[in-house]
């Protein structure tokens, strides 16, 4: 069905990774193309500038380690780290890379997300093409 499929990651437990990517393979044609992706928000310039740098790279490093990890699992796919506020990065990335579905975990939505809304809800209501929501 789909050639060029982006898989939203986060490091948490509320989204369960695993059924994203088994339902990545399942929607793929084949030799389909895999991106896992983790946004990172930036950190407001106020928070940073107390924040040692080295402890920023650290921390870095240990997301790019993860998002490898958790590359490996899907056979094929490209680990990538972007920057800024998850749902506009997320669609953005999909737009400029010419994906055509986006498979990512939800947590269940509670009180906050009918506040804040949810970065899944921002992907399924931004993003220009199919968008497969896990739960």
């Amino acid at each position: 069905m789909y050639k060029n499929i982006l898989l939203p990651v986060v490091f948490d437990e509320g989204h369960d990774t695993q059924a994203a990517f088994l339902a990545a393979k399942a929607l793929a044609n084949d030799g389909a193309k895999f991106t896992v992706l983790h946004v990172i928000e930036d950190i407001p310039a106020y928070a940073a500038s107390q924040i040692p740098g080295n402890v920023l790279a650290a921390t870095r490093g240990a997301v790019e380690s993860a998002v490898r990890q958790l590359s490996a699992g899907l056979e094929g796919a490209e680990p990538v780290i972007a920057n800024g506020h998850p749902g506009r990065s997320i669609t953005d990335y999909a737009d400029n890379h010419g994906i055509d579905c986006i498979v990512m975990a939800s947590h269940r939505p509670g009180l906050q997300d009918y506040f804040l809304g949810s970065t899944a809800d921002r992907v399924v209501r931004h993003a220009k093409c199919s968008v497969h929501v896990i739960r």
